[in-house]
């Protein structure tokens, strides 16, 4: 962003937005087939407009189906009593580390019925579910649910998610909301910090986990735990199960004892027993022939006191599911699902291409023919193993459910993988990895597709670690980060990267090709998280054995260098990062051609960084060539042109040609309607940018009568608390002081922050400005003791947040220097500008444009002193 033209230079604040930055998307550089993040290839980020919010009710996620012939134990009871008096409630299970005990079925259970309660004073308005088995998964259904219900950015997943839990918070004169959430599946307490849903009256919290962590039962939490069934609850589950039969009761409840009363074992016994007709006597013959050689077999690996008789249902349930049509399939399909998230596979990652393959490779010999001669499958044939498996209730297959379709318990996961060898293991996992691939799309357009292959790879990566780097690192951990980026979940992203870092160098080694992609991915999300001098520090590394290992020649370096230059500039060094663009243009020329679009990229790169620097004439006339050339070879509708003109219109009013670059701008915004459409997010951009000359060449009143027209339009388009909407505020805020009104700037600037905390964050960086501003505006008003307060106050957030060398840091510096003068205190001024020279000078160089005022400031208050 620029900023004001005021008598305390504003670099980094102010109203104009993405006027001269040319590099604010991302793009991706081919390297063997891993993708490597870099700022060079991509000059916009199309942004997805925020949605009306929706109607009550509303339910956000999908309860899982019910269990056939669901037992109303007295847990039932416990818990809608428990949850009904408000609060947090957290069903966990009587002893440490058993599973299937139902938890997840009572919690469905009590959603269901206070969703369909239809009495004035019970039901629901608003329901999510979630399946909770890591932090991201929370983050991406409280954003899904931000999104729908109160307009969250979808751009951003962090801001939307943080929005949603401030809209369930209760607030005075607002509609209540009656609202359930059901966190299912919670497998860390950590990763529901700063994500428990707030204190209500009207709301109601519930959590199903297998830890029994203090944590838990922390803040007044309810806690209910589940247990095995009773001996009457297992008989009367069998016998309504198998009602129709003539089973006795005492072989029943023999039964019944025999499996410990598990019901996740009983379950599996009942399919078994409808599917094959066997009476329960012989049944219990063959479990106890099956458990006795399993437990011989192998006693030391079989989970909890009911793995045993789980174990040995599952041997006998599989054995007959491989028998059904198409034959051979259950089992490899188990096998497959079992690698993957418990709480939902989507459809479409264990029937594509690579698990097909699988399946046809790895199919159960049950005769010659099939061993002999695996013949290909069908995604049809994938369904089939699918409904053989939930015929036995081996998995829940709910075909409508797409990004959950297959369920699988993490009981029958873990007997499953138990019955592998190493090899059998890894190949599972490989094939895994290369089904999520697959089926992940290019474009993310549906958020809750992307964020259920985020949470199959999560668990695949930590169920098969070793497997998913051999003979190196699978190419679904980069696509894993990358997605976490793109979705707004950038701090995730950059710790992705980090362990990805760690890994590949311990694993592979210091000079291992991927070790170079993932290290541009870490470098490039820790500068969007806010690390910007990091992330530079890491591309200097990276170049220098980028260099060593490829030569100066090869893509990579290229964009470990276009990259670099990047990071400069973000970091305040436009005179460095020019430079350093120019060299990398003399290598794209003569490597690639003149006409090449990298090439192309890199001219615009230059010339905004040579017009960052200061160098007006200078960029405009770059500009101006390169647009003849991108006119030649993209054409005029070319995104990348239009990013051109509107550089070049914004940098002739930077020279001094305001009135020209009003009329640019009004040019070119009349061919982007024409070519993106009045409502397209560039178009609305390219109207604040026009309503900005206009006021840079001295009309204000006709400024801010155009920023609120835009204002209306991007309320109506994106929302009102989409971060564009909240720039155009910022925008109408500033016209209004430079018009003069400092006062009615200082108003509308308070009321932009509030939002801008509530919506955005403290520390996000629009937020900061708006604080900058605030500040600039207060001290105009007359309030200059409280300027000098508010900026002392910003310069120490900004000191946190972005470190003592960036670019805002030394403009709040400035600003603070400014006021302190303005209030009386001349040789304070005085003293804070010849720290902030001498610290400029070592941050940017002696030839920074910046210096110049400086050292006049410097000169003036040291006279006033």
């Amino acid at each position: 962003m620029t900023g004001y033209r005021g008598p305390a230079p504003q670099a980094g604040d102010g109203a104009r937005s993405s006027v001269h930055v040319s590099n604010t998307g991302h793009g991706t550089a081919s390297n063997g087939g891993t993708v490597i993040t870099g700022y060079v290839d991509n000059l916009t980020v199309q942004q997805r407009p925020s949605q009306e919010p929706a109607t009550w009710p509303h339910q956000v996620g999908v309860i899982p189906p019910a269990a056939r012939s669901f037992q109303h134990r007295v847990e039932v009871h416990r818990l809608r009593s428990a949850v009904e008096g408000g609060g947090t409630t957290v069903l966990t299970q009587l002893l440490t580390g058993m599973g299937g005990v139902g938890k997840t079925q009572l919690a469905a259970h009590y959603a269901r019925t206070s969703w369909d309660e239809t009495s004035a004073g019970g039901g629901l308005d608003v329901l999510v579910w979630i399946t909770a088995s890591n932090r991201s998964s929370i983050v991406t259904a409280y954003a899904q649910a931000g999104v729908e219900l109160c307009r969250g950015d979808p751009g951003n997943e962090e801001q939307a998610a943080r929005s949603f839990l401030a809209w369930l918070t209760p607030k005075h004169g607002a509609k209540s909301c009656r609202w359930l959430i059901v966190l299912d599946d919670v497998n860390d307490p950590n990763d529901l910090k700063g994500l428990w849903p707030p204190a209500s009256p009207f709301g109601r919290t519930l959590v199903t986990t297998r830890r029994r962590d203090a944590a838990l039962a922390a803040g007044g939490r309810r806690t209910i735990e589940v247990g095995l069934f009773t001996e009457e609850e297992a008989l009367r589950y069998l016998t309504e199960s198998l009602a129709g039969r003539n089973d006795s009761a005492i072989q029943l409840r023999a039964l019944a004892h025999d499996l410990g009363y598990l019901p996740l074992a009983l379950s599996q016994a009942a399919a078994y027993l409808i599917d094959t007709g066997e009476t329960v006597a012989d049944y219990r013959d063959l479990l106890a022939d099956r458990a006795t050689a399993l437990g011989a077999l192998a006693p030391d690996v079989l989970p909890d006191d009911q793995a045993l008789p789980l174990a040995a249902a599952w041997s006998l349930s599989i054995d007959h599911a491989d028998t059904l049509s198409p034959v051979g399939l259950a089992r490899p399909m188990l096998q497959l699902a079992s690698m993957l998230d418990a709480n939902g596979i989507p459809e479409s990652v264990l029937t594509s291409q690579p698990a097909l393959v699988h399946l046809a490779a790895h199919r159960t010999p049950l005769d010659k023919e099939s061993a002999s001669s695996p013949t290909p499958l069908s995604p049809r044939d994938g369904v089939h193993a699918l409904r053989a498996l939930h015929r036995l209730s081996l998995i829940e297959h709910s075909p409508r459910t797409l990004h959950q379709a297959v369920r699988v318990h993490q009981l029958i996961q873990r007997t499953t993988r138990d019955a592998l060898t190493p090899d059998q293991y890894d190949w599972n996992a490989r094939a895994a990895a290369d089904a999520l691939i697959a089926a992940w799309p290019e474009v993310e357009r549906d958020t809750d597709l992307a964020q259920s292959l985020r949470a199959n790879t999560t668990a695949l990566s930590q169920l098969s670690e070793d497997a998913l780097f051999q003979p190196g690192p699978h190419a679904v951990l980069y696509r894993m980060g990358e997605s976490l980026g793109k979705n707004g979940q950038v701090a995730a992203a950059r710790n992705h990267y980090q362990r990805l870092t760690e890994m590949i160098s311990i694993r592979l080694g210091e000079d291992h090709l991927q070790l170079s992609a993932a290290r541009s991915n870490l470098a490039f999300w820790q500068a969007e998280s806010g690390d910007v001098a990091g992330a530079a520090a890491v591309y200097a590394n990276l170049l220098e054995d980028t260099v060593r290992v490829w030569g100066d020649d090869h893509p990579n370096t290229l964009t470990t260098r276009s990259n670099l230059a990047a990071m400069r500039g973000k970091a305040g060094d436009f005179a460095g990062a020019a430079e350093a663009y120019d060299s990398v243009l003399v290598h794209r020329i003569r490597l690639l051609g003149e006409d090449h679009p990298k090439t192309l990229i890199t001219r615009l790169n230059l010339a905004a960084m040579r017009g960052k620097a200061g160098d007006f004439a200078g960029a405009a006339e770059a500009y101006d060539s390169l647009l003849a050339d991108q006119i030649r070879v993209l054409g005029e509708d070319h995104p990348n042109t239009l990013t051109t003109r509107s550089n070049l219109a914004a940098m002739r009013g930077d020279a001094g040609d305001t009135a020209g670059a009003a009329e640019a701008m009004a040019d070119l915004l009349k061919h982007m309607v024409r070519v993106l459409g009045k409502d397209h997010p560039d178009t609305l951009t390219a109207r604040g940018n026009l309503a900005f000359c206009r006021g840079d060449a001295g009309d204000f009143s006709g400024a801010v009568e155009a920023l609120e027209d835009l204002l209306k339009d991007r309320v109506r388009v994106l929302g009102k608390d989409h971060p564009d909407t909240l720039v155009t505020r910022n925008y109408i805020a500033a016209m209004h002081g430079r018009a003069g009104n400092a006062a009615g700037a200082v108003t509308a600037y308070l009321g932009l922050l509030a939002d801008e905390i509530r919506v955005l964050g403290r520390d996000h960086p629009e937020t900061l400005t708006t604080r900058n501003n605030l500040a600039y505006f207060r001290g105009q008003a007359g309030d200059r003791a409280g300027a000098v307060v508010a900026f002392a106050e910003l310069l120490s957030d900004r000191v946190r947040v972005l470190g003592k060398d960036h670019l805002d840091v030394l403009a709040t510096w400035n600003n603070l220097a400014f006021w302190q003068g303005q209030a009386g205190n001349a040789a304070g001024a005085a003293s804070a500008y010849a720290s902030l020279l001498e610290h400029t000078i070592r941050v940017i160089g002696q030839d920074a444009p910046q210096l110049r005022g400086i050292r006049q400031s410097l000169a003036y208050w040291r006279s006033k002193a």
